[in-house]
């Protein structure tokens, strides 16, 4: 029998039997983890698309922080859609329009149109997962749903350690341009499937109500405050523009957090938050999201920038955190329905911690495996705490609440994943900078190992037969090289070391959630 009181799902039962939860997962999924995909398959085409566009990382990195962004704010958009137009229409006409995107990026002339392919395709992803996560949920029963969060987290968490992966060989065997085209098989499975098992809804000219204020104050916020963090080192921190910016953010997201307080249909239900165990679970989302992303997004650049690798190479070093992962989250799904929650999730928050520090030790001579094994210590932390999350995190709301309970999370989760993206990006750029400034102050006169240097270049240039009037700018060409090298490898460890410190601040949260345990839960 079905587990939930639904008569679409209950027709859906009716027609394909106890397997129906497995088929419907199983295609829920597939287009879940083709946008996932997606999202982390470019990030192995930064240092491509910086050169095809003759733009610096704070531009090409929009590539992946806009469709981060996009998919945050239509997170919110999911209940209402739902509301409106049914699971199955929903699911189709998000995989139709992430296609779309898919082709204006592949074909896109200059980075704006690049931008807008991935806003349309995070636009898409905002709308199916937290769709994917409420119909997961409500085709198993009450006392599987650990083992249902757990399936699920498996396929959002899993797609992004071998994104990079397929990103690398499209690029390395193709194009840049082809990991927009990578995914598309994936996608039109998951719309066939979406069709024939996404339950339907008969179609009604009275559209449910919608707070568009609530939602144009949401989009307008994240739109500002990530302007303000991707561009502020551009711009100038103190420029009226980005002061500019940054008011007009925190307005709306004020503004915003109190019209949801009183709005008949809110966007984000925040009185969800008055549960301590799930706020804090939802800061523990935010922390989890920015960690996932941001080291999904760092170390592929930092080892094609740093140590040289090969776009397939960077995005291999992190395929076998996602066997660990396939093994690991399976098993944790089933032990979230017997383990106190609080337990792995503190110890997630410790393990994440330590492989960020241990990354904030790489150079250039870091071996390939020491940083495989290093990304795998930190996806077993994610194994460990995704499903007790999820589960306390929809354990936490009423049944009748699980579609808001699903889309916060998920919109916390990637809200993380996008700050994540933009604020590791601008850390490396402003740390690299300063440190570029302090070697160059160093390079003197009274420098003996650094004249050393450009003695050994200048006779080597002289070797190799180069005019003497170049040999000079040729050997301080090559010093300012070194030096931009070796700031930028500091840069990335600070940007590590930062995720590491980010990481101990998260056990705050957990902490709450382990005194908070004992309550009964609302929605169980």
């Amino acid at each position: 029998m079905p587990p939930a009181a639904n008569p679409a799902i209950d027709a859906m039962f009716a027609r394909f039997g106890p397997s129906y939860r497995w088929l419907v997962t199983v295609g829920g999924l597939m287009g879940s983890m083709s946008m996932v995909l997606s999202a982390t398959m470019v990030n192995v085409a930064v240092p491509s698309i910086m050169g095809a566009f003759g733009v610096g990382q704070d531009l090409a990195q929009w590539a992946a922080t806009a469709f981060l962004t996009t998919m945050v704010a239509s997170q919110l958009l999911n209940a209402w859609m739902v509301g409106a137009f049914g699971q199955r229409g929903v699911f189709c006409f998000a995989l139709t329009v992430f296609t779309a995107g898919a082709f204006i990026g592949a074909t896109s002339t200059t980075i704006e149109m690049l931008i807008a392919g991935r806003i349309l395709q995070g636009f898409a992803a905002g709308l199916i997962q937290p769709l994917v996560l409420a119909t997961v949920v409500a085709v198993f029963p009450a006392e599987r749903r650990g083992f249902a969060v757990g399936v699920y987290g498996m396929g959002v968490t899993l797609a992004p350690s071998f994104g990079p992966f397929l990103g690398g060989l499209a690029i390395d065997a193709f194009t840049w341009r082809h990991i927009f085209i990578a995914p598309l098989p994936l996608v039109v499975f998951a719309f066939v499937m979406g069709l024939v098992l996404m339950p339907p809804k008969k179609l009604s000219w009275k559209l449910p109500a919608f707070n568009w204020t609530g939602y144009i104050l949401v989009a307008l916020a994240l739109m500002c405050i990530m302007s303000v963090i991707g561009n502020g080192q551009r711009w100038g921190w103190t420029s009226d523009r980005t002061l500019g910016f940054l008011a007009v953010g925190v307005v709306a997201a004020v503004t915003f957090v109190v019209s949801q307080l009183h709005a008949r249909n809110p966007l984000l239900d925040v009185t969800l938050f008055l549960d301590a165990r799930f706020t804090s679970a939802m800061f523990i989302a935010f922390a989890f999201g920015a960690g996932n992303f941001a080291t999904n997004y760092a170390v592929p650049v930092f080892v094609q920038t740093v140590q040289g690798f090969t776009p397939t190479l960077a995005g291999l070093v992190i395929v076998p955190a996602g066997i660990l992962l396939i093994s690991l989250i399976p098993l944790s799904g089933r032990l979230a329905d017997t383990v106190p929650s609080h337990y792995p999730i503190m110890a997630g928050c410790v393990i994440f911690s330590v492989a960020a520090y241990l990354l904030s030790d790489s150079d250039v001579g870091t071996a390939f495996w020491t940083i495989a094994a290093v990304t795998m210590l930190s996806r077993s932390a994610i194994g460990m705490v995704m499903p007790n999350l999820g589960k306390v995190a929809m354990s936490s709301v009423h049944p009748d609440k699980l579609n808001s309970g699903a889309g916060t999370y998920n919109f916390m989760r990637q809200m993380g994943g996008a700050f994540g993206v933009n604020v590791t990006a601008l850390s490396i750029e402003m740390r690299t900078a300063h440190h570029a400034d302090l070697l160059t102050a160093t390079q003197t006169s009274a420098n003996t190992e650094s004249l050393e240097v450009l003695d050994k270049i200048a006779a080597l240039l002289h070797q190799g037969g180069i005019p003497r009037s170049a040999i000079d700018s040729g050997a301080l060409d090559y010093l300012g090289e070194v030096i931009y090298a070796q700031a930028l490898t500091l840069g990335f460890q600070d940007s590590f070391f930062q995720i590491c410190f980010a990481f101990f601040v998260a056990l705050i949260p957990a902490w709450i959630l382990s005194r908070s345990a004992a309550r009964p839960a609302s929605g169980a």
